[in-house]
């Protein structure tokens, strides 16, 4: 594991470009807006967050398996792997890259039926379709994706250690935590370092609750306009909740979604009953 950013494959292979970000969805965006694929990503993006705390992850895992999540669909399609079966595939490998320690496959998909189940019903209306074997053989496909890059650096520590440099009241510490937390339903976590994005949601926090820091601000030596560029994608997101219904949109979002050429052909509980069955789709892997 790399102990300095600037040495690690995050920065080395992992903050992209934005052109070549834009360029790799336009297969994506033949039937969908931007607008409509970012929603997509939010739900799924919302459905780890919801897998995570139901499984009583710690935030550092869920935060590293939605990266997993935005890294594997800014390389390809989301017709390619079912984004459904993709989200706890990610919690998956991060609980393990994390040392958190190993869920159990059988944890894990009962967690996953009960929460597509109880808090997803306004999206399926029917139960969650994977089974163990789904999961294992689609985290094979996402380490070859990400290439085995797997150490993710989470804008947290970098916050933690400029609000103590800052001299920050929990008030702001909380505030930016909580932003950083948001800042993972958009593209920010692909296009700046860590620590860049903890700065823009410090000084958004500060902004927020009317903390004049700008002393502070000023010894950086850090391109603020670039701060500000995250803040607008900050923003932006905030603009588009203020008008999206996710209840009653995301169905139609779904069913227009890119879909995998192949889906499971039964539904967990029927699996469990025919143990030859031995259905080796994957989702939509090609």
């Amino acid at each position: 594991m790399a102990g300095n950013f600037w040495q690690s494959s995050h920065y080395e292979e992992w903050i992209l470009d934005r052109q070549d970000l834009t360029s790799n969805r336009q297969q994506d965006l033949v039937g969908l807006t931007e607008e409509e694929y970012q929603k997509i990503i939010i739900f799924f993006a919302n459905f780890i967050q919801v897998l995570g705390e139901q499984l009583k992850l710690r935030q550092q895992v869920i935060a590293t398996a939605t990266v997993y999540l935005k890294r594997f669909y800014a390389l390809n399609s989301l017709r390619c792997i079912d984004p459904l079966l993709l989200a706890p595939t990610c919690v998956f490998l991060a609980s393990k890259v994390e040392e958190f320690g190993v869920i159990s496959n059988s944890r894990l998909i009962n967690t996953c039926q009960t929460v597509v189940k109880n808090k997803l019903a306004y999206a399926y209306t029917s139960e969650f379709p994977y089974r163990n074997n789904h999961i294992l053989e689609c985290e094979f496909y996402l380490l070859e994706n990400l290439d085995c890059c797997l150490v993710v650096y989470q804008p947290y520590r970098p916050l933690l250690q400029y609000t103590q440099d800052m001299a920050a009241d929990d008030q702001t510490v909380s505030v930016a935590w909580r932003l950083i937390n948001d800042s993972l339903r958009t593209d920010v976590c692909l296009l700046y370092p860590p620590y860049m994005i903890a700065l823009a949601c410090l000084h958004m926090a500060c902004v927020i609750l009317n903390k004049d820091q700008k002393a502070w601000f000023a010894e950086l030596h850090v391109s603020l306009e670039r701060v500000m560029e995250i803040s607008r994608h900050l923003l932006a997101l905030y603009q588009l909740w203020r008008g999206y219904d996710e209840k009653k949109e995301v169905q139609a979002l779904l069913m227009n979604m890119p879909k995998p050429k192949t889906q499971p052909s039964r539904p967990p509980s029927s699996a469990q009953k025919d143990l030859n069955g031995q259905a080796k789709e994957l989702g939509g892997k090609h």
